[in-house]
């Protein structure tokens, strides 16, 4: 172990320094594997570019974010105090609540500490005769740690499309993943908004209320299913609570990560009103509940299924837009419910559109062309606009890593590693990388799943493989290449035979232009995934390459 110690240089400055594990990233993912190795006696190094904790809800502050997955299951479960002493407030809590949640839990394990603030990482190099790696920050520091983790996130890096004339645009621009702290007047001004994904959705109703006049640039139409939002009283949460343990155990044990009772049901069996009736009650309820009207999985694997279900979210779109021109185009045709990330509705977002002042713009049928000193101009037409704002996503599940440079054995740098797409191993590790760990990394649930569940999944497995070769004398741990390539080839499979492919979507890296086409997510669910990294580590890390031990062993704190 390397001692508190030997991290400070004698002018109080950390110069060279050494500990055992560099994390980069202070959002769930990154405060929770702080909390693991420290626990283990580990020295911990975390670094976070933004000035507190909380990942992607420190940045993404536009009006109306909120969380998909229901409160009580979206934070941590290891730790009984800190559910005992937090409680939310409403089903889906709004941004400042999860960033309220997250600053309490880091005071609550003393986790500054060992946060360095307003500090990116711009590199990682990893030294094959030393095996460690060498960690350099925008403030010219540099730390070499034995294990180089990374807690990034998945949906960190924005994306925003290259539209020609930006820079000759005389209003203000905004992108909903770096809102500015302080807000954004919006009182009467024309506002255009680009993106009806799951941001812009959360978005737009509250711009309309705000705006003088909105227009919308919709480049694909989406399902949106009722969130049903409201708030948690003093009798629910007390149930919520005597029940924690057997809500955690559903959670971890299910395919979403989320612990709803799924219907056994298959939509062949049944008939159309018994169907119809299925459909209207999960449509009550809300939420990611929609996705658990038939067996586990029969959402995504059968079409059939599948357009029923599509259908049934069609016709309730057509229910809520007055006019039935802009109800079919808000109606997606284009790809398979749940294909894509399945958005939801807080309150209102298809009656914007009845709205006087909101129009809908179609720029699949009437591109956007350029941006204009006073507006937008369209294929067709021109549209005079104060303040435009990008709600178009993100670099998803590879931006933020490849966002600075990170290099392993033989000066192989990770972006020339995944040129082609991303390749890991249970999206943990990566071949040529030594030592290092990848959280909700590609080719892992993440995304398909509720966060929280599938973060402490990794950082407990991480947690525990560095326990394993701390106990073993082990100096090393990497994927094989062809443990690797098995298992990107497992999860494509998988993807393929499920109606992803049926989608262009961020899932797959189409959103970017240039970015390789492959589906990055492990579609197979959090339930199976949990199984085969057990059956991995209890198999003595089956798939990875162990090395002995260092012939000078750190020294012990």
């Amino acid at each position: 172990m390397v001692t508190d110690d030997d991290t400070h240089a004698g002018t109080g400055e950390r110069d060279a320094a050494a500990v055992d594990a560099v994390v980069v990233g202070a959002g769930f993912s990154g405060l929770y594997m702080l909390h693991r190795l420290r626990e283990q006696g580990l020295s911990v190094r975390v670094y976070e570019k933004a000035d507190d904790v909380g990942g992607t809800w420190y940045w993404n502050r536009y009006p109306g974010a909120r969380c998909d997955s229901e409160s009580h299951i979206y934070c941590y479960s290891f730790d009984d105090e800190l559910l005992e002493s937090w409680e939310w407030s409403e089903r889906y809590p709004e941004q400042p609540e999860i960033l309220e949640y997250l600053r309490f839990a880091a005071d609550h394990l003393d986790l500054r500490r060992d946060i360095e603030f307003e500090t990116a990482v711009t590199e990682a190099a990893y030294d094959d005769d030393t095996a460690t790696w060498t960690i350099g920050t925008d403030d010219g520091e540099r730390v070499t740690s034995r294990f180089f983790i990374s807690a990034v996130g998945c949906l960190s890096e924005p994306f925003r499309p290259d539209f020609d004339g930006l820079e000759r645009f005389e209003g203000e621009w905004y992108h909903t993943a770096r809102w500015p702290h302080d807000g954004v007047d919006l009182d009467g001004e024309r506002v255009g908004v680009v993106g009806t994904g799951s941001t812009g959705i959360q978005l737009i109703p509250e711009v309309a209320d705000r705006a003088g006049h909105l227009t919308v640039f919709q480049r694909t139409p989406n399902y949106a299913v009722p969130a049903r939002n409201r708030p948690l009283d003093d009798e629910e949460y007390a149930e919520i609570r005597e029940n924690y343990d057997e809500i955690w155990t559903k959670a971890r044990n299910s395919r979403l990560g989320m612990p709803f009772d799924t219907e056994e049901n298959s939509a062949r069996t049944l008939d159309d009103d018994e169907i119809e009736a299925l459909l209207e009650k999960r449509w009550q309820q809300g939420g990611f509940r929609f996705l658990h009207t038939f067996q586990p999985g029969h959402v995504l694997s059968d079409a059939d299924t599948n357009e029923t279900i599509s259908e049934f979210i069609r016709s309730k779109i057509r229910e809520r837009v007055d006019d039935p021109e802009t109800a079919e185009t808000l109606a997606p045709t284009d790809h398979p419910y749940g294909s894509k990330r399945p958005p939801m509705d807080y309150g209102g977002y298809y009656e914007t559109y009845n709205r006087d002042d909101v129009r809908l713009v179609d720029v699949d049928a009437n591109p956007i062309t350029e941006f204009t000193p006073d507006g937008v101009r369209t294929a067709d037409d021109h549209y005079d606009l104060d303040v435009f704002v990008f709600a178009t996503g993100f670099d998803a599940m590879t931006g933020a890593l490849l966002a600075f440079d990170v290099t392993g054995r033989d000066g192989l740098s990770l972006a020339e590693k995944w040129a082609d797409g991303p390749k890991t191993y249970l999206g943990l590790g990566v071949h040529g990388f030594p030592n290092m760990f990848t959280i909700t990394g590609p080719q892992s649930p993440s995304v398909l799943t509720n966060m929280p569940m599938s973060i402490e999944q990794h950082v407990e497995w991480i947690a525990d493989c560095i326990a394993y070769m701390d106990e073993r004398g082990y100096r090393t741990i990497e994927p094989t290449e062809e443990s690797e390539s098995q298992w990107v080839s497992q999860t494509n499979m998988l993807a393929d035979n499920m109606l992803f492919s049926e989608a262009e979507s961020w899932y797959r890296g189409e959103n970017v232009p240039g970015k390789p086409n492959i589906f990055t997510p492990f579609p197979g669910g959090l339930e199976m995934y949990r199984d085969i990294c057990d059956r991995v580590a209890e198999d003595d890390y089956d798939g990875f390459e162990l090395t002995g031990a260092a012939e000078t062993p750190p020294a012990e704190q």
